[in-house]
């Protein structure tokens, strides 16, 4: 028996994207965990933070706090990527908060929106 006695298929795989060329087959689990989608979540906070930090016209190094509305869909993603946010963003700390004056309403994935409340420290 040789290769040539076999005939090798591809076939999709549920949560898994197989790509085939040649001699080499790639396979990439796809499937989002509850993990994976939190983190995308703090990371579109990071991203609107910063956007926001940008044009309010603080400086690269200046410290903040933030303050952010609560909302189902995205405390819990906050609360599992503090340290991450906080880092990133360069806050001191970071509140969520169910009532909030002011603030910039920011939409963190389609159908879910936040305010976010900047205040740069001394």
């Amino acid at each position: 028996m040789d290769l040539n006695d076999f005939e090798i298929q591809t076939a999709d795989i549920p949560g898994w994207l197989v790509f085939s060329e040649a001699e080499l087959t790639v396979a990439l689990d796809v499937t989002l965990t509850e993990e994976l989608i939190e983190e995308g979540i703090a990371r579109e906070f990071v991203n609107r933070i910063q956007n926001l930090r940008k044009n309010s016209g603080l400086e690269v190094t200046d410290r903040i706090n933030l303050s952010i509305s609560s909302h189902d869909k995205i405390d819990r993603a906050i609360n599992n990527n503090l340290n991450y946010i906080c880092s990133e963003t360069l806050a001191d700390s970071l509140e969520i908060v169910t009532q909030m004056s002011g603030g910039t309403l920011v939409e963190i994935e389609e159908g879910v929106s936040a305010k976010i409340g900047i205040e740069k420290l001394n």
